[in-house]
């Protein structure tokens, strides 16, 4: 019986040019775009190691955070002299485990593990979730809209950005808006933006939670109505959590609403779809405990009769899509005028989330090698390295 035997994290970073913040505060939400500046993320890697001689690896794209590389080692001894097999019952103890917690280091270590049961049987994960998809339409995500100078800083510049991605390939467009919460600027930047692209093609708004109240929401979704948006996101400043303020806001509009990227949990997301709170729901597999507790969600929607959408990019999330039916596109994110995807650049096998490497039929291909199906460059990492924990 094959047995795990160390579970190794390593942090690391890279640089990425022409990306500024806005403020002091480091994170997604406020870049910009700066000519000249250098941005430095960091990432880590999960790598689980056999007494077979296999290891299992996956780079976080999304919670490179110290807080959740420390969840992540917090969790990681879980793991240590058990069969890689039983994923289901070692992802409900470190679901249990984390309970007093956010949950994000526990989605990195299952999709590592997912990518071990698929090396040591030779198969894709792909062929162990059935997936039926080769590839996928994809939109582009936009970083944040910016109030300095450059980027994107205006209506006019979020169109021309639009245009050019609608040239590219690209099956839609999400727009991030103002920081600021504007009302009047977020209602002008959708009308101008539908006027450029035309009627068929998809317009997605996510204001990331910055709109002030209530009101402000049902005012910008009501322009979301007007303009036939695809899906309106996140709207207002409850942090997206708050069931009973969404589900008054689907009263009354017509756009549906994608929410509960925030809320932590199945039982939590299960329990904000039946309070009505809204129309689909985002999940990602680094924040809903991995690909195991991705799919559960997603069989709850199919069985609710209710649609889903995977937030953000990577390979797990595409691997995921490649076996569901009630879904749609898969996010680019984050891009803009000059601006490079912040992806790790780790990858030896061709994968990328790069704009520049969109397919001319702005469909992504689905990895279909062992495990996962990518390849990640070690040298590159171990280069770059900043810390490791190891756990045997």
């Amino acid at each position: 019986m094959t047995r795990i035997t160390r579970v190794t994290i390593t942090e690391f970073t890279f640089d990425v040019p022409d990306i500024g913040l806005e403020t002091a505060a480091a994170g997604v939400g406020n870049m910009a775009y700066v000519k000249g500046a250098v941005f430095r993320p960091k990432r880590f890697m999960v790598r689980i190691d056999t007494d077979e001689g296999v290891s299992g690896e996956y780079v976080a794209n999304w919670i490179g955070t110290p807080s959740s590389m420390a969840q992540a080692g917090m969790l990681a001894p879980l793991m240590l002299g058990r069969d890689p097999h039983t994923r289901e019952k070692i992802w409900d103890d470190m679901k249990r485990e984390c309970r007093a917690y956010d949950h994000m280091g526990h989605g990195v270590l299952d999709i590592a593990l997912w990518d071990l049961c698929g090396k040591l049987g030779g198969v894709s994960v792909k062929s162990m979730l059935g997936g039926w998809r080769d590839s996928i339409p994809t939109y582009a995500s936009s970083y944040h809209a910016q109030e300095r100078g450059g980027g994107m800083d205006t209506p006019e510049a979020f169109a021309d950005f639009a245009e050019e991605c609608r040239e590219r390939g690209f099956h839609g467009f999400k727009i991030h808006g103002w920081m600021n919460g504007d009302v009047a600027r977020e209602c002008r930047n959708l009308r101008m933006m539908r006027g450029r692209v035309g009627d068929d093609w998809k317009i997605m708004l996510d204001p990331a939670s910055t709109l002030a109240t209530w009101m402000d929401a049902y005012a910008v979704g009501r322009v979301c109505d007007e303009i036939g948006a695809f899906w309106f996101e996140d709207p207002y400043r409850d942090g997206s959590i708050s069931a009973n303020g969404h589900a008054r806001l689907r009263e009354k509009l017509k756009t549906p609403l994608l929410l509960a990227e925030h809320v932590r949990g199945i039982e939590a997301k299960a329990g904000f779809v039946l309070a009505g709170g809204c129309d689909m729901i985002h999940v990602d597999p680094e924040y809903d405990m991995g690909i195991t507790g991705a799919m559960k969600l997603a069989h709850f929607c199919e069985a609710m009769g209710m649609d889903l959408q995977f937030h953000a990019a990577g390979p797990a999330q595409r691997l995921c899509i490649s076996a569901i039916r009630n879904t749609h596109l898969y996010e680019m994110a984050l891009v803009g005028p000059k601006m490079p995807n912040v992806i790790a650049p780790v990858y030896t096998c061709g994968y990328s989330d790069q704009p520049g490497d969109l397919p001319a039929d702005g469909c992504v291909p689905v990895p279909d090698g062992p495990g996962l199906g990518v390849a990640y460059d070690r040298d590159f990492i171990a280069a770059h390295k900043t810390a490791e924990n190891v756990h045997e």
